[in-house]
Parts: C-alpha cells; sequence; structure tokens
C-alpha cells in the first residue's frame, strides 16, 4: 500500500462511516492528488489499481472481514485484476470509489470498482483475489465458518467471470511457467 496518508483517511473515515454488510457496496470519497498523475496530467493506469486498494480496505473495514481475517493471520491477495478506462480523472477532480463484491467459488472472491465522477463511470476493474495465510491459501470453507454472512452471497459468480477467469490464469506454482513467446501450447 503506497499511500500511507490516504490510508489513514479512509481507516478514520470509516470509524464514522458506519458497518456495512458484504453484499453492500462500499462508497470511498476521494480526490485526485498530485502524485497521481502521470505525464499527460491524468490518473496513471498503475495507479487506479493502487486506489482500489484503498476501497478495498475501506470495504473491508466496514464489513469486518478485515478484523476477522486479521484475528486469524489472514490477508487478502489480489490474483488477477482487469481495468477498463473510459474517461480520464484529472488533478483535483473529486470522484467516488464504488468496491463491491460480486461473488465467490471454491477458490477467490470477485471483486468490482468502479471510479465515478459526475455520476458517469470513468473506469472499472474486475479483481480476483483469495484470501491466504503464512501458510498458503486459505480454505473457502474455513472462511465461510468465519464469515457466515458470505454463504448467503451468490457463490456462482455470472458466467463471464469464469471465462474472464479460465482465459487469464496462469499455472500453479506447483507447475512450471515458462517464457516461450512461440509455443502455441502454453496459451492454452
Amino acid at each position: 500500500m503506497k499511500y500511507f496518508l490516504r490510508m489513514l483517511k479512509v481507516w478514520l473515515r470509516s470509524r464514522r462511516a458506519g458497518a456495512l454488510s458484504v453484499g453492500e457496496v462500499c462508497r470511498t470519497p476521494l480526490r485526485v492528488n498530485l502524485g497521481d498523475l502521470d505525464i499527460y496530467r491524468h490518473i496513471n493506469n498503475g495507479t487506479y489499481l493502487t486506489i482500489a486498494d484503498l476501497g478495498r480496505f475501506e470495504w473491508m473495514l466496514r464489513t469486518g472481514l478485515w478484523r476477522r481475517f486479521g484475528k486469524r493471520g489472514w490477508y487478502p491477495v489480489v490474483a488477477a485484476q482487469t481495468t477498463t478506462y473510459r474517461k480520464s480523472l484529472e488533478w483535483n477532480q473529486r470522484f467516488i470509489l464504488e468496491t463491491r463484491l460480486l461473488g465467490l467459488d471454491e477458490r477467490d472472491f470477485y471483486i468490482e470498482h468502479r471510479f465515478v465522477a459526475n455520476n458517469e463511470i470513468y473506469a472499472r476493474i474486475y479483481i480476483r483475489a483469495r484470501i491466504i495465510s503464512r501458510k498458503g491459501r486459505v480454505n473457502m470453507e474455513d472462511v465461510e465458518r468465519a464469515v457466515p454472512e458470505l454463504r448467503d452471497l451468490p457463490h456462482r459468480v455470472p458466467e463471464w467471470i469464469d471465462v474472464w477467469h479460465e482465459a487469464t490464469r496462469l499455472p500453479s506454482t506447483r507447475q512450471d511457467a515458462p517464457s516461450v513467446w512461440d509455443d502455441e501450447s502454453f496459451t492454452r
């Protein structure tokens, strides 16, 4: 997390904003800072991903997941993401980062982020994340025992999410993943 001051502001705001259920949309009000910009004077594409971390942080704080996972030594990691940019966010512009859980499967959480200004979506990010500990990936059954309200959420994500997941995944860390550009068999 590279934005420690923003993270502190999000943490303080989350304490005032109140609790959310895991299925609710979390809205994080933000403003484009000078350090967010690239040489073209709009938010750098990589910065969107860093700002999305703030939205997931607030969502986890307000849903209580941060505390429950932390108690067990668990933490979330992003396994994949896809970003679509529609309009540029520019210096000093106010926007709302909307974060919601789309659903889960037997291994992962699927989260959507929307960067909204003037009631329009400027960019959208889909994230596939999993919960891990120092021992490795945490089993989803253990996660659901720690957070029973997750059982009420859709466990079948939309079909396009399955297609996206399959199209973007890499081999397991226990398998070889050579970087061979001309080998068609590796690309599936």
